[in-house]
């Protein structure tokens, strides 16, 4: 008869990394198993004698002790793509997602994959020339290409970075806006600062800008631009136009990774046939050198609220 199961951890570092503040990833990984989890001294409790589920659990545990090994910061993102790769059978998975991380020279947090999905979007831009990174907010898209752009160019892989956004009015006319041109267009290219300063200083993301090893600026002032040896990141492209993607496209050189990221749920044009990003995803799969991913809400890393707001936006997409 099974008994429920019982595991002595002795690395007292790793129980507590395991556990959380207040028990919080023991809870957390407590509710995505639906199964009662305890803690006493060294020793885990599954209260199940359900065979299939002990041994999830077992392997659970042993890949956590080696994420915690290896410098990485277990939370709950983690947690529910691990177990559920595990679970499902697909340890492949979670293979894919303990190998991808980003090592950031003199930045000060570990960045590390937290879905398949993110995942298979690292080794793509490890792999490829061009990758498209498709998918709603919050699934890391921008944040995870800024920071292998900067790994490139601070291991002096790439010489410059090059980071750049269409200017679309969605629901505010640029002319009402305070200030001249510059500070008009500056708040557009902010969430692109908001990534860089959750890896780097200001004073080191200032000193590559006046080094020109950093370079963000609107799509506009990509036009008869050259773009060799750099890793360029195209955001919000789901707001360009047909012309604009081709004109992006076409600037890229020998030497250059690309990285195109958007959200189709998301456009801002006129006319939503106009967008770039669309025609760009009929066009171009077949391509060997370039590879598309796609995001859903299950890689939302933001909050569990926002992935239920995704949710319910996707399922009234698809209704259309």
């Amino acid at each position: 008869m099974s008994k429920n199961l019982s595991i002595v951890l002795d690395d007292h570092d790793f129980l507590s990394e395991l556990l959380g503040a207040n028990d919080k990833n023991l809870k957390h990984l407590e509710k995505i198993i639906g199964i009662p989890i305890f803690s006493r001294g060294n020793e885990l409790f599954l209260d199940s004698d359900d065979a299939k589920l002990q041994k999830d659990f077992q392997e659970m545990i042993s890949r956590l002790h080696d994420e915690v090994k290896n410098g990485r910061i277990i939370n709950q993102d983690l947690l529910r793509a691990l177990y559920l790769s595990i679970h499902q059978g697909e340890s492949y998975k979670a293979d894919l997602i303990q190998k991808n991380e980003v090592n950031v020279p003199r930045s000060f947090r570990k960045i590390q994959a937290r879905s398949y999905n993110q995942a298979l979007y690292l080794e793509a831009i490890q792999d490829k020339e061009m990758i498209f990174g498709i998918g709603p907010a919050g699934t890391g898209k921008t944040f995870l290409a800024v920071a292998t752009a900067l790994r490139e160019v601070l291991s002096h892989q790439k010489k410059k970075i090059i980071l750049t956004r269409p200017v679309v009015e969605a629901d505010e006319s640029l002319g009402f806006l305070p200030g001249d041109l510059e500070q008009k267009i500056q708040p557009y290219l902010r969430p692109i600062y908001d990534a860089l300063e959750k890896i780097l200083s200001l004073d080191m993301i200032s000193k590559l800008e006046e080094s020109g090893m950093l370079e963000i600026a609107p799509l506009a002032y990509m036009r008869g631009r050259t773009l060799s040896d750099c890793f360029v990141i195209l955001d919000e492209a789901q707001n360009t136009t047909r012309k604009q993607m081709m004109m992006f496209l076409t600037r890229i050189e020998k030497g250059t990774r690309a990285v195109i990221t958007g959200d189709i749920t998301q456009i801002d044009l006129p006319k939503r046939r106009d967008s770039g990003l669309l025609e760009a995803m009929e066009l171009l799969p077949d391509i060997e050198e370039i590879s598309f991913v796609y995001f859903n809400e299950e890689d939302v890393i933001r909050s569990p609220l926002v992935k239920k707001i995704v949710k319910a936006y996707r399922i009234k997409e698809d209704e259309r």
